[in-house]
């Protein structure tokens, strides 16, 4: 348990003064006897301190931005996939004490790693307040978060197509499973929107709000609303204008 907990302090770089935090941040329901005995009331406080810590650093960084911008950006930020990929990038899943059961996995959900970053998060506000947690978080969310400012579409594809279709087209995305397979527990669904009478291009998700996500990022595409820069990364563009011929 020794050499675990110095190596979560090394790759967080946070020294605690009581490491019994950063262990209970780690421990998971399935390694205890009670629920009150793992991180599950620190996700709940690390959540907390997580969109506090963003909130102001968007406010902080987008002083031009109002309400609904910053609430986009903040959503984006704060998502649990994108909690999964920090927690991920730094191997904060590789140290959760797990029961036996799910040692066992060789894919664990990435829920789990969203949530050791909220519960590591509390561990480190616990040990050491609020500064240091803001601290520790900061450096790993700045790019996620000047990333979902600069995109424009805060990877919400669906209140940008509807946004659109509604300003330019006068009409609301309609969106209808075309297809579904799978059993109940593991279902598939394939959907298209439609506008105007048109549908584009359908897409497979593993729930009816995933897939109704990429429906809404292919028409955008096929709008000219939704391009690629550069560097390969998705950004809101104005759209072509229409040949008068």
């Amino acid at each position: 348990m020794d050499e675990l907990i110095a190596e979560a302090q090394r790759v967080m770089g946070v020294v605690f003064d009581d490491p019994a935090h950063l262990e209970l941040a780690l421990r998971h329901a399935s390694h205890s006897e009670s629920r009150l005995d793992s991180n599950e009331r620190m996700e709940f406080l690390g959540d907390a301190v997580l969109g506090v810590i963003v909130c102001e650093r968007i406010y902080q960084l987008f002083p031009d931005a109002l309400e609904g911008e910053m609430t986009k950006i903040k959503s984006t930020v704060v998502s649990r996939k994108t909690c999964a990929d920090v927690a991920e990038r730094m191997g904060l899943e590789r140290l959760l004490i797990l029961g036996k059961g799910m040692q066992t996995q060789e894919d664990l959900p990435r829920s789990l790693a969203a949530a050791v970053l909220e519960s590591v998060i509390a561990a480190v506000y616990l040990d050491k307040g609020f500064d240091a947690a803001k601290g520790f978080l900061l450096p790993l969310l700045d790019p996620f978060i000047d990333e979902a400012e600069r995109s424009g579409h805060q990877q919400n594809f669906k209140s940008v197509l509807q946004q659109h279709a509604q300003a330019v087209l006068g009409e609301s995305p309609i969106y209808r499973v075309l297809d579904e397979k799978g059993p109940d527990h593991a279902k598939a669904f394939k959907v298209g929107v439609e506008i105007a009478g048109h549908i584009y291009e359908a897409c497979w998700g593993q729930s009816k709000k995933q897939a109704e996500q990429q429906a809404a990022q292919n028409a955008l595409r096929d709008m000219g609303v939704l391009k690629r820069d550069e560097e390969g990364r998705l950004r809101v563009v104005e759209p072509p204008a229409e040949s008068d011929e």
